[in-house]
């Protein structure tokens, strides 16, 4: 953990810019409050944020926006009337900077680079997931071969939690809450009804939006990218047989949550991997009823219903979890900046903040990308694994037979 300076009057004050890149999750605001605080209440600088990630560079470029347009007062908004003075960015889920995660910036590294001279920073700050610092990383790249450095900081977020080297992104606790919620409103209906219930969550090629959520949801089936990366015969039927018992001892629901990053049997991406696993449970257990041994006799008529979740899982209010990480994340990365600490990524391990060099982040996500998995990935022995095994969870393994 970096080091509070003990004097900043000797300090020259600096111009940062801040942006979000890449896909939005809560606590992003939070972020933004914390940098915009911390850099103007301690050290007197000026905050500038940047509009829909890299792009707002190139409009700067482009003269569609004018530097004092991007410059962020600590309240973040002025509300006139009674509420004046509210600090609403705590709260807000999403970006008030707006985030782009299409296109590909690399081939407007020039302008972006000039917009970037253009606005005059000392220093940037980049909230966003492997992918955005990947991108980013290769801009800095280029920008020292120009001779003219960028001083940049990384804050991870993700609801999918994949970012290496932090156990935790902004974003991601708020997230789990969400699914989790879900789960508890759809056990209810599903029990009313004696169904089986599929919940499709994201998490792109990582595990722990699934796993998280379904120990805490009580979920009775957890299928992730690390544990079932297809869905071939022998999960579908542990996970038919897994349903039998839980028939046979009197519970005629289940919930099943399946992670987006899950393939089918062929090993094939499924836009709604839930809608696929329902109809293939539907199938097998009827498959199964009717070979006529008396252990799948409760399996017919299996009746599926699917749940994907999709954006909502991205929306709401942050929680206080994230929230607090969000405001600790934004005080680090202006401390690092005011120790002339660059090119790092801000991160929480062993119940602290600390950072790590971007270039040691980068170099897990180029190695992930070959092997086609996640940077960040749900260990098989973890004891996010070892406790939904233990309480009955059905997570891969064959329940019987």
């Amino acid at each position: 953990m970096t080091n509070t300076p003990t004097s900043t009057n000797d300090r020259k004050p600096k111009r940062i810019g801040i942006l979000t890149s890449g896909g939005d999750c809560p606590g992003l605001n939070a972020v933004i409050r914390a940098v915009v605080k911390v850099a103007t209440n301690k050290y007197g600088w000026e905050v500038y944020g940047i509009p829909y990630g890299t792009d707002g560079f190139i409009d700067l470029l482009l003269n569609k926006r004018h530097p004092e347009e991007l410059r962020i007062k600590e309240h973040g908004y002025d509300i006139p009337g009674l509420v004046q003075g509210l600090d609403i960015l705590h709260f807000l889920s999403g970006s008030v900077l707006g985030s782009v995660n299409k296109g590909n910036p690399s081939q407007h590294a020039d302008e972006i680079l000039q917009g970037y001279e253009k606005l005059g920073l000392n220093a940037l700050i980049v909230m966003g997931g492997d992918g955005s610092i990947e991108i980013l990383n290769n801009l800095a790249r280029k920008a020292d071969e120009l001779g003219k450095p960028w001083n940049w900081v990384a804050v991870p977020k993700t609801i999918d939690n994949d970012v290496p080297y932090t156990e935790v992104s902004v974003g991601f606790d708020t997230a789990v809450n969400h699914v989790t919620q879900a789960l508890y409103d759809l056990t209810f209906t599903a029990a009313s009804h004696d169904r089986v219930m599929v919940v499709q969550v994201m998490g792109r090629d990582a595990g722990y939006l699934a796993m998280e959520s379904g120990i805490a949801g009580c979920s009775d089936a957890i299928l992730i990218p690390e544990l079932t990366p297809i869905l071939d015969e022998n999960t579908i039927e542990g996970i038919c047989q897994h349903i039998s018992q839980l028939r046979w001892q009197g519970r005629r629901f289940a919930l099943i949550v399946v992670a987006e990053g899950v393939k089918n049997h062929l090993g094939q991406k499924e836009h709604y991997i839930g809608d696929y696993l329902a109809n293939q449970i539907q199938e097998y257990s009827s498959k199964l009823c009717g070979t006529g041994q008396p252990e799948y006799s409760n399996l017919d008529k299996i009746d599926t219903r699917v749940t994907t979740l999709g954006h909502l899982q991205r929306g709401g209010t942050p929680t206080s979890t994230d929230r607090l990480l969000a405001t600790a994340f934004g005080r680090e990365a202006v401390e690092l900046i005011a120790n002339g600490n660059y090119n790092q990524m801000v991160i929480w391990q062993n119940g602290r903040v600390s950072s790590v060099p971007i270039s040691h982040v980068v170099e897990q996500i180029a190695i992930a990308r070959k092997q086609k998995i996640a940077p960040s990935r749900v260990e098989p022995h973890s004891f996010l694994v070892c406790t939904a095994r233990d309480i009955g969870i059905y997570i891969g393994e064959r329940t019987g037979g």
